[in-house]
């Protein structure tokens, strides 16, 4: 009778459950592997031989058959290494089946036998805790990961000798522990220990800018900055994560989820509790953005960047496909990535920001300008962020240095970081309490059908803005962005309902007009 043992097929961060089945007959000795597996999978064949037999038995003598169901779905990654070995010994009858109905089993094994650790076992977990696993069985350096899910009985080993001990309940052997994974780095990442360190009373001046970041920061909204080099666009972006407050539970899971496929999760660390923050080069291409890869899809800086911040620095210098591709996350919240024989999606509810330089050479609009851009050179570099990337621009400012007066004024009135996150705590607060009976969890993710029917502004503020897209001053989309710029207003100040100068407020951050004096109070100590 063919044996039969439980492992997870991931496909992005939904999983299936995967039945390895293996049967040995009489005929020529030969190891047969079916059920669409890629050349990583096929190369565990001689992977689990030499584990196998470097682990006190001996390969069978004949034909095996080895199938990966179900046969229709593409089998990738070196994860089935271990399942296909316990398959085998179960097929020889060397260990009972007990243990195997409700088991999953998930790691690469090294030809000695020791069990290698591997990339994905946080959403594998979760796929066999939904699949009806009672347990799953992982390398020992992957156990915190896979312990972070309820509900399924984590099983660590070091080596394929001690997942026979423990099915057979023989007295497991001592074998020396596997090394963790090795963590590439991230994709323009930075540790949380750095942006902690940061503090929003750093930047002197640039009340307006501290502004749109905190506004930025309560409701979720993107934020675009253009200024000369220098000017502190880089500063202020850094600064972002602070205000941030940690991840609910479901996010944080979620986010190191997508962290653990790309490889990148920290070993000492698995939960990630902090927003993320990714700075790319502008130079990485668009599988490294997106999202990619030739035999395996992993996730790119867009995904890496879920629930947290996305920082293009000198944005018109990256490619225009790579720009583009902005167009669809940052409407749906994910990134679908399709190749021949696999469709992958991944999570990508980022906060996009956005810095820029006035021309090429950075000069222009500055005191005492040496820019020397002709009009057609700052148009075609302006161009290359297209209109609907700007539309889905929710904060839009322009950065110019601080005079000396407002320099000496700044010493001593900026509010810090600490300060702030309490004041963007408060505003997030008001929306949990407001969208709790909803899917949505920030201002900037509501419809704009759902935010006008469910929750309307007072007459003024809603007179107000049908002038405005009655005189062709806003089209409806930059309506709704600008309710749901007001609704975060009307957060920070603790309002009931945006008022007339909530969206007044709202319009102003919008365009990227200087904001009313009593608005900065909000970012200048008293």
């Amino acid at each position: 009778m063919p044996a039969c043992v439980g492992s997870v097929s991931l496909d992005g961060l939904s999983g299936r459950a995967v039945e390895i089945e293996v049967d040995i007959s009489n005929g020529l000795p030969a190891t047969v592997l079916v059920g669409l597996p890629d050349a990583m999978v096929n190369e565990a064949r001689d992977r689990c031989r030499a584990a196998v037999t470097n682990s006190g038995t001996s390969w069978p003598d004949q034909r095996v058959t080895i199938n990966l169901a179900p046969s229709t779905v593409p089998k990738s990654g070196s994860h089935y290494d271990l399942a296909i070995a316990v398959a085998v010994f179960a097929a020889k009858s060397l260990v009972p089946g007990q243990w195997l109905r409700d088991s999953a089993f998930i790691g690469e094994l090294a030809l000695d036998g020791r069990l290698r650790a591997v990339r994905g076992v946080l959403p594998a977990t979760l796929a066999a805790a939904e699949a009806g696993f009672a347990r799953v069985v992982v390398p020992e350096v992957n156990v915190p990961e896979a312990q972070l899910v309820d509900g399924i009985d984590v099983i660590g080993v070091r080596s394929l000798r001690q997942v026979v001990a423990w099915l057979t309940g023989a007295e497991e052997p001592d074998d020396p522990p596997v090394p963790p994974l090795d963590n590439p780095p991230t994709i323009g990442g930075h540790s949380d220990h750095r942006l902690a360190e940061l503090d929003l009373a750093d930047v002197s001046g640039h009340d307006d800018a501290r502004l749109a970041l905190l506004v930025a920061a309560a409701g979720g909204h993107h934020l675009s900055m253009v200024g000369p080099p220098g000017v502190g666009k880089t500063m202020l972006a850094q600064r972002l994560p602070g205000l941030l407050p940690d991840l609910a539970h479901r996010d944080a899971l979620e986010v190191s989820a997508v962290h653990s496929v790309a490889g990148v999760l920290p070993t000492d660390t698995p939960l990630l509790t902090r927003p993320p923050f990714l700075d790319p080069h502008h130079t990485a291409s668009a599988a490294a953005i997106v999202g990619g890869g030739s035999r395996v899809v992993r996730p790119g800086a867009m995904s890496l960047a879920h629930r947290g911040v996305l920082f293009l620095d000198e944005a018109p210098e990256f490619a225009v496909n790579v720009l583009e591709a902005l167009r669809q996350p940052l409407e749906s919240g994910h990134v679908v990535v399709s190749r021949a024989a696999v469709t992958a999606v991944y999570p990508a509810r980022f906060q996009l920001i956005l810095a820029a330089n006035p021309c090429p050479c950075g000069q222009a609009a500055t005191i005492g300008s040496s820019c020397r851009c002709t009009p057609a050179m700052r148009r075609r570099y302006g161009d290359k962020l297209s209109g609907p990337i700007r539309d889905r621009i929710d904060i839009h400012r322009t950065l110019t240095a601080p005079s000396r007066p407002e320099l000496a004024r700044a010493i001593s009135t900026p509010r810090g970081t600490a300060e702030l996150a309490e004041q963007v705590l408060l505003a997030r607060e008001r929306q949990t309490q407001r969208l709790a009976e909803t899917s949505w969890c920030l201002n900037a993710d509501v419809p704009g059908p759902e935010l006008r029917r469910q929750w309307p502004v007072t007459d003024d503020a809603r007179l107000l803005l049908d002038r405005q897209l009655a005189a062709d001053h806003v089209n409806p989309r930059t309506a709704d962005r600008v309710l749901r710029l007001a609704w975060t207003l009307a957060d920070l100040h603790a309002h009931d309902r945006p008022d007339g100068d909530d969206v007044l407020m709202a319009l102003a951050l919008r365009r990227g007009s200087p904001v009313a004096s009593e608005l900065r109070q909000l970012v200048v100590a008293s």
